[in-house]
């Protein structure tokens, strides 16, 4: 049991099938535990930081899926803090966020909700406070990584934490262009190939991503998840709201989407004139 953080219930453990149910671990939720436990070394500083000034902190997780993230959270944070701090989990399949609601209700984990809402229904709903102060989206599929990201502007989040997911908007628009564009400048041999196209699609997402909360005033890093080797998606964006200046990026967010030809993707990627 010595993989098992100090204070973590192993009822919940049980409940979310990292254990048995005569607290045995197999090789595969002994990985997904290891994962989660990551991602947890990068949040908890997070909350900590955000706990120091504002007691009642609250955490959106988009696209939570069974909500193992916010389960762990809770559990190894929340737990101890009282009735203030809250996480929300977002999720569309109403079975999954029926079953978060009652383990929760069973495990006493009383500052929890869970919610029937795409991420883009979220941004627009009356059921969250105006401010968020951490939004998490893990490998939240198509564009609700992106979506999450708008939550997240819109509520002026300090925190962001993305793993982003599958994207292939970009990749299709690039394929789309591709004719008109291949003829004008070498680097669109870059895209030329269907699996580079898909490739060079997913990372340019990620960099536009990037471009996008740094022309919102956000410091932001990226790092890779270790321990995450067997799924490709393994990066994380940590960006924290620094109010930094905001034009640079901007101007080099617009200069690479006219320089690759996706103009027309300005809108999902939006700078600063809309904040």
């Amino acid at each position: 049991m010595h993989d098992i953080r100090p204070g973590q219930s192993i009822e919940l453990l049980k409940e979310l099938h990292i254990l048995t149910r005569d607290g045995k671990m197999n090789q595969d939720s002994r990985r997904k535990l290891k994962q989660v436990y990551h991602l947890y070394q990068f949040i908890e500083p997070l909350l900590s930081e955000v706990l120091q000034g504002h007691p009642n902190l609250c955490l959106v997780d988009h696209g939570a899926g069974k909500s193992y993230l916010g389960f762990i959270l809770y559990d190894l944070f929340f737990k101890t803090l009282g009735a203030g701090p809250w996480i929300y989990g977002i999720e569309t399949r109403d079975e999954l966020v029926r079953k978060s609601r009652e383990l929760a209700q069973r495990l006493g984990f009383t500052g929890m909700s869970f919610l029937n809402l795409s991420v883009a229904e979220s941004t627009e709903s009356e059921l969250f406070p105006q401010k968020i102060d951490i939004v998490t989206a893990l490998h939240a599929c198509n564009t609700a990584t992106d979506d999450a990201i708008h939550f997240a502007l819109k509520k002026q989040a300090k925190f962001i934490v993305l793993v982003p997911c599958c994207q292939a908007e970009v990749a299709s628009v690039l394929k789309k262009n591709k004719g008109k564009e291949l003829a004008k400048n070498a680097l669109t041999e870059i895209w030329r190939h269907p699996l580079h196209t898909r490739e060079f699609g997913s990372q340019v997402t990620n960099v536009l991503r990037c471009l996008q909360l740094e022309a919102h005033g956000y410091q932001v890093n990226v790092t890779e998840l270790v321990g995450w080797e067997h799924s490709m998606k393994n990066e994380l964006i940590l960006a924290s709201y620094k109010n930094l200046p905001r034009q640079r990026p901007a101007e080099r967010l617009k200069e690479v989407l006219q320089t690759l030809g996706l103009e027309e993707m300005g809108e999902r990627f939006y700078a600063t004139s809309h904040s």
